[in-house]
Order: C-alpha cells, then structure tokens, then sequence
C-alpha cells in the first residue's frame, strides 16, 4: 500500500506554518483590556500600557509569538459585574519584531493560599512556532510594594525574580520583556 503525498502546502512543524495566521485574530482577543465607557460608565482603576518583545536564546526577536494575558480588575476581582468594559483577557501577536503591547488597567491584589495575598499581576501564556506546550508566567509591577510578601514571587530564586517583574519608564508604560531561553531567561511556571 502506498501513501499519497496531497497537494498543495502541508505544515513542515509540529505546530505549523500557519500559527500567527490561525490564532491571533483580533476578533478572539484584544490587547486592549479595558473600554473607555460603557453604557456611559468609565471602566474604574489606574490606566496602564506594558509593552515589550518576545526573544529567543540568541536575543533575536519572536515575530510569530502570541501572548494573552488574564487579570484581574482593580479590586482584585475576575470579570467583575460592576466593571462591565473590563475583560480581564487580552491576546496579542507580536510584531515581526517581536514587539507586543496591552492596554489595562493595574489589577489589584488577589487571595493567596492560607489567607495570604498575591501582590498584583497579569498571568501569562506564550505560544509560538516550536513550542509544543504554552509557557506561563506572571508580570508584576516594579512599584508594587506587596511583591515582598507574594506566595508565587518568593517561590522564585531572589536573583531570578527580575525577569518576572515589569518596570515602568519616564514615559509611564511599562516595560517587560519574555526571554525564551539563554541568558536573563524569563522564568516559567509547570502547571
């Protein structure tokens, strides 16, 4: 018996060459997390923007990446019903430059386990070509003094802990950064 190869173009990946073109439309997700109004009502919390690029080992930027985020709104609540222009999720398609954006608002802080609390922050997944399982991780705010007493943060080696935490410029965005591998690697949760 012999097998016939189809015509036209067949994935040369595990994932395919078609990842960006299948995943990333706006429609499925946004960057922009927040509305400015809805039914006449501003989205309440701090408006923030975090930018930054996707980069493999060698530093080289991950244009075909997609990232989306889930956060909490400024209470500290999932999908509040009182912050109806709030979506807590945002996808975004990184630039052939590696570049992506989001536009929030700053999450507030979440239960921990045993009664502790979580310092604020966005969770993270990264899908791209090769990689056959997302990554997760987290970006949490360099002003944020509640990162001190984080139950996930302090589960991270001190001089490791950098690559998880966002720093916001003179211009007021946020800037974070996901190292793939190599050195300043961004750390990745097994979940």
């Amino acid at each position: 018996m012999s097998i016939e190869k189809p015509d036209g173009l067949t994935p040369s990946q595990t994932i395919g060459p078609f990842f960006a073109y299948g995943l990333t439309p706006r429609a499925y997700g946004r960057p922009e997390l927040a509305t400015e109004q809805v039914a006449g009502e501003s989205v309440a919390g701090e408006r923030i923007r975090i930018e930054g690029r996707v980069l493999d080992g060698d530093g080289e930027p991950v244009g075909d990446a997609m990232i989306e985020t889930w956060q909490a709104d400024s209470e500290g609540r999932f999908q509040a019903a009182g912050n109806a222009g709030f979506t807590g999720f945002g996808r975004a398609e990184a630039t052939a430059e590696g570049a992506f954006f989001f536009e929030t608002v700053r999450p507030g802080a979440l239960p921990g386990p045993n009664g502790s609390r979580q310092a604020p922050h966005l969770a993270v997944s990264i899908f791209a070509r090769g990689l056959l399982v997302r990554l997760a991780t987290r970006i949490y705010f360099d002003d944020e003094p509640g990162n001190a007493q984080d139950p996930v943060l302090a589960l991270v080696p001190a001089e490791r802990r950098g690559t998880l935490i966002a720093r916001r410029g003179a211009d007021g965005v946020f800037r974070f950064d996901i190292r793939l591998q190599g050195e300043g690697e961004t750390v990745f949760f097994d979940l």
